[in-house]
């Protein structure tokens, strides 16, 4: 069952009763308190400087593996609370990341990276764009992409892309740059989750370390998840007249959508967050031996 994503972005008061998630409005508010059985929640977004929530609340959705995230005074993403022991073996299977040898993070990398880029040019695929020289750039990606072919690739893709918005691709640059942000935002939430629940520890990657990351892991398998978020946003911008100073309530409205829009993995279609349970599972079993390939989505 696809998990609920619940975006809280006025004051409220969340806490925990008979395992519900029960949401307390202000008088002025004039709305009914609700529930939510925590067994059902995924992801809960917290948009307001006025919200409450109770210990035993956090709590208990940590226990059932749903992810927090908090948001600053500009309403991006920029804290996030997951369980740490999502596994039942969580120590057994610590030890087999932690002894991953080199040469193997290299060849997960490189799988990561070849798909990345086959979804990216898929992207441009949509957009009317010819994308065979991205997926001819996939072929050459080597073991650890001594070459750098991600970035040689990510430089054409978002320079078609976003040709038309006249800026580039960059964290504190222009809208729609904020659109992007917020899906990734979203999407490293949705993999650290699935991370923690198949027994890994987010902080070691395959490829990206730094000791200031605490979601490096996170960082490396969402990637060929990013153009399907790319591609989420890109359909929402063709909808909009104008881009908002800031993202408004129906833009993170759509981009909240990412967790249950469907993905392919192997011929077998299923929502986002589902089919993230599938890679970092697969991701484990290329950790202990017993699959060769990771299962990432491909973009249809």
């Amino acid at each position: 069952m696809i998990k609920r994503t619940l975006y809280f972005s006025n004051p409220v008061y969340l806490s925990l009763k008979n395992e519900q998630l029960v949401v307390d409005y202000p008088p002025e508010a004039e709305k009914q308190k609700q529930q939510v059985p925590i067994e059902d929640i995924g992801l809960v977004v917290l948009d307001h400087q006025q919200i409450t929530f109770t210990q035993s609340l956090a709590v208990a959705l940590a226990d059932q593996n749903a992810a927090m995230l908090w948001c600053n005074n500009k309403h991006m993403p920029n804290a996030m609370l997951i369980n740490i022991e999502g596994s039942s073996t969580f120590t057994e299977a610590l030890r087999i990341q932690l002894e991953a040898s080199e040469p193997l993070k290299k060849q997960l990398w490189k799988q990561t990276i070849q798909q990345k880029i086959i979804n990216q040019a898929k992207v441009l695929d949509l957009m009317g764009y010819d994308g065979e020289a991205l997926r001819k750039m996939s072929e050459k990606v080597g073991s650890g992409d001594p070459e750098n072919i991600e970035g040689r690739a990510a430089a054409r893709y978002w320079d078609l892309i976003l040709r038309k918005y006249h800026v580039t691709r960059g964290q504190d640059e222009p809208m729609p740059n904020a659109f992007f942000n917020y899906a990734y935002a979203i999407l490293r939430a949705i993999t650290a989750r699935s991370l923690v629940a198949s027994g890994f520890l987010p902080a070691m990657g395959i490829h990206h370390t730094n000791k200031y990351n605490s979601f490096c892991l996170a960082d490396d398998i969402m990637e060929p998840y990013r153009p399907i978020a790319d591609w989420l946003v890109l359909q929402w911008l063709n909808e909009i007249p104008s881009f908002p100073e800031r993202l408004r309530t129906a833009d993170k409205a759509t981009i909240l959508q990412l967790p249950a829009i469907d993905v392919w993995i192997n011929e077998k279609q299923s929502p986002l967050m589902i089919g993230m349970q599938r890679t970092t599972a697969g991701l484990m079993s290329c950790f202990e031996g017993t699959l060769r390939k990771v299962p990432y989505p491909e973009l249809r």
